[in-house]
């Protein structure tokens, strides 16, 4: 890491880089202290230039709640010390959406007793072997 920070220090070009990507963040930062926890994981603040911050949303749908919101959010961020005069909202749509995390589902013990209950009723079949491996699910 201490060879990387070097390079990065040597380079005129690198820290004019580093440097845009921390005003970047700083800005990314202050969007999530002032957009809705609801809207937050679907818009990404851009840039800041001409008093004019530029966000980018990822549906049409966030885009228009935002510009619903625009008002307050301009507010706030006048508040919170930003001097922007206005909010430009793009759609950028995400190549690949977000996975939700996997949830790890398990039966009760009372409902895998009932399906072992009644894969035992059955006769021997695909049914049967399918409720009998659904019922180890505990």
């Amino acid at each position: 890491m201490q060879r990387i920070r070097t390079l990065f220090k040597d380079n005129t070009e690198l820290q004019t880089l580093i440097s845009h990507a921390g005003d970047l963040t700083a800005l990314q930062a202050l969007w999530s202290s002032v957009v809705p926890q609801a809207l937050r994981a679907f818009t990404q603040a851009s840039g800041l230039k001409h008093r004019r911050i530029t966000i980018f949303a990822d549906n049409g749908a966030v885009a228009a709640k935002l510009k619903l919101l625009a008002p307050s959010l301009l507010k706030n961020l006048q508040i919170k010390g930003v001097e922007v005069t206005s909010i430009r909202v793009e759609v950028q749509v995400q190549s690949v959406p977000p996975r939700p995390p996997a949830t790890s589902r398990r039966l009760t013990q009372h409902a895998a007793g009932s399906l072992s209950g009644l894969a035992k009723s059955l006769p021997e079949s695909a049914l049967r072997a399918a409720l009998e491996r659904l019922a180890r699910r505990t």
